[in-house]
């Protein structure tokens, strides 16, 4: 696998996913952080962005699972946005991290995190 690495921190949508009623009823705040491993040096080579992954319009593809069908578990919701990276043809492997930083836990806490990697292999 290459160690080039492409990668979009931060990209916030608002989704209904959970196990709770409420959270399906109202919604929340996701935060989705990608990590796309891919060879960039044939982008670079020629400056062609058609050789690369274009981060805008991935960022629009995962914002649409974000707020989209809603899941129970942000494990479900990692691996379908994992899979919209991977159909890339570009991509070898891709990190998602899922933050759901409003989790209804009824203790302080900072952030809720799931993390995945997948790959073609």
């Amino acid at each position: 696998m290459t160690r080039d690495r492409i990668s979009l921190r931060g990209l916030r949508a608002r989704g209904r996913h959970g196990v709770l009623a409420a959270e399906r009823e109202l919604g929340q705040e996701f935060v989705v952080d990608v990590t796309l491993f891919l060879d960039t040096a044939p982008a670079a080579a020629g400056d062609d962005l058609t050789k690369t992954v274009h981060y805008g319009e991935l960022a629009e593809d995962l914002v649409k699972v974000v707020a989209g069908e809603p899941v129970d578990l942000i494990e479900t919701l990692a691996q379908r946005l994992a899979e919209v990276c991977l159909a890339r043809e570009l991509v070898e492997a891709a990190e998602v991290s899922v933050h759901k930083p409003a989790a209804p836990i009824p203790l302080p806490f900072d952030d809720v995190v799931v993390t995945i990697t997948r790959s073609r292999a």
